[in-house]
């Protein structure tokens, strides 16, 4: 089965070249390419789609504002940002938002398609100079928000220990490696994880984790 992809970016160039270049992809289908984010509800729910590429500056209501609409209503649908910005506030903002992941728009042609299916196996996309302003922004959350007991979320040791790894930026497969289980045991504590901590990507799950010191 094909993975289906929505677009949303006001500039057409744009939106014309992602679809091409997603076409060429014999695993993924575009299914819909909209120009602003004022019906990205309605849109989302008609075009049905897995992963939704969303540009951050959109006209008459931004990108982050319409994850916050659409994580509301399709929790399970990944949200990729895209944006030729290097903008801290626009970064965490957007993760905090329930973005997925997070690309800029230079890198569009190298690392788009890589990025999709990252996100698809449970990865969380970044530019590697928007990871390191993530972590920067995370660690300069004042210690007074940071203080205090960690809420009980009822995780496990062994969800502990995946959490943690994940905090420490491993991927799937060395969190498999590192505690000698399988990677699908890994997809399933994750899971566990969302569930447990009521997130819906692996970015909310780090800036909870770090937020309310849960590792």
């Amino acid at each position: 089965m094909k993975l289906r992809i929505a677009i949303f970016d006001d500039n057409k160039n744009i939106r014309e070249s992602i679809s091409m270049l997603l076409r060429t992809e014999p695993d993924l289908e575009v299914v819909g390419a909209f120009s602003h984010v004022l019906d990205c509800v309605e849109d989302t729910r008609e075009c049905r789609p897995d992963i939704i590429l969303m540009d951050i500056e959109m006209p008459g209501m931004t990108g982050i504002e319409a994850v916050h609409a659409l994580k509301k209503e399709f929790p399970q649908i990944q949200v990729l940002m895209q944006t030729v910005f290097e903008d801290d506030d626009r970064v965490f903002d957007s993760i905090c938002a329930g973005a997925s992941g997070y690309i800029l728009k230079n890198h569009l042609n190298t690392l788009l398609v890589n990025a999709i299916k990252e996100l698809q196996f449970g990865g969380c996309p970044m530019s590697p100079s928007i990871a390191r302003k993530v972590l920067n922004k995370l660690q300069q959350i004042p210690q007074h928000v940071k203080s205090g007991q960690a809420p009980d979320y009822q995780l496990t040791p062994r969800e502990k220990e995946v959490l943690s790894c994940i905090v420490n930026g491993l991927a799937y497969k060395m969190i498999a490696d590192q505690l000698n289980i399988s990677y699908e045991t890994v997809r399933s504590h994750v899971k566990k994880i969302y569930e447990k901590l009521h997130v819906a990507s692996l970015t909310e799950a780090v800036a909870k984790a770090i937020n309310q010191r849960i590792v």
